[in-house]
């Protein structure tokens, strides 16, 4: 997608932090867009800034859980009824859990799981047919973490187990969709100022919230450095990968001695006798892709 103006853009958690970073990146560059958020406060507060900025034209917004199958299939109705055929999808809703991994439960576990991998997969299932349908080609942006790039403490294994997936969706269908002229992008963000910290506000009341989990939260709150990212910072580098069709968007550069130790480990543990019929098998499968 080189050009992007008057093209659609579909974002979940679109109405604060960085999904309204690159909402208002993505509108100034002549798009439109729709915020999907579960939060109406959210809501209510970003559509305030667009009617300021005389662009509410290009915005609409849309109460949605990611979690909820039936309403995300909704929720593209209405938006192509109101805007037309969607071209980007942004796969940004998610959930900072994090707590002490003695403590988890089940209830943590579906919570954590149900937004961070299962709204990307019910974004994908719901939107990828549309993006087909109409021939056009498109985006699409899915959000991980750069903690799904490097060992990370305990604490954050239902984290870092969602996110680690979207990473590798968005590897895997990379090859097949490109065939389609549909891009695919997995941003994997470090410190940005946003609200992911707000657990009980980001959990639906059916997922529950345990007392461990509580304490988290209030220590996520807390937490600054002096190179947080603000949100239309990511989104420009977002625009950036839609644009050139990057895989992979980065925003932090700390990481890396984590990123370099953790592959130099997986590679010293191949073996180095090979087979030449599955060394052949890889050769075919990679150049199919």
């Amino acid at each position: 997608m080189k050009s992007v103006t008057d093209k659609v853009a579909f974002i979940t958690g679109g109405a604060s932090g960085i999904g309204l970073g690159i909402a208002g990146t993505l509108v100034d560059a002549g798009m439109k867009a729709v915020l999907a958020d579960l939060r109406q406060d959210h809501i209510d507060a970003a559509l305030t800034e667009f009617r300021r900025c005389g662009q509410a034209k290009s915005v609409h917004a849309i109460c949605l859980d990611v979690t909820d199958r039936g309403a995300m299939t909704a929720a593209a109705d209405e938006t192509e009824h109101v805007f037309g055929k969607v071209h980007l999808l942004v796969n940004n809703a998610g959930v900072g859990i994090t707590g002490p991994f003695s403590g988890i439960t089940y209830a943590d576990w579906d919570f954590g799981l149900a937004v961070n991998l299962g709204g990307v997969i019910n974004g994908l299932q719901t939107f990828l047919p549309r993006i087909r349908a109409h021939g056009e080609g498109g985006h699409v942006i899915n959000t991980a973490s750069l903690a799904a790039l490097v060992p990370m403490p305990a604490a954050y294994v239902t984290y870092v187990a969602a996110k680690a997936a979207v990473v590798t969706i968005s590897e895997t269908i990379r090859g097949e969709l490109a065939l389609e002229n549909i891009g695919v992008s997995v941003l994997a963000p470090g410190p940005v100022k946003t609200s992911i910290h707000e657990l009980t506000k980001n959990r639906p009341a059916k997922f529950g919230v345990g007392d461990a989990f509580r304490q988290a939260e209030q220590i996520g709150a807390a937490v600054a450095f002096p190179s947080m990212m603000q949100p239309r910072e990511v989104g420009a580098l977002v625009l950036r990968a839609i644009r050139e069709n990057e895989l992979y968007i980065i925003t932090h550069g700390e990481w890396r001695p984590m990123a370099e130790a953790r592959h130099a480990a997986l590679i010293a543990a191949m073996p180095t006798k090979l087979d030449p019929a599955l060394v052949a098998m890889v050769r075919a499968q990679r150049a199919g892709r």
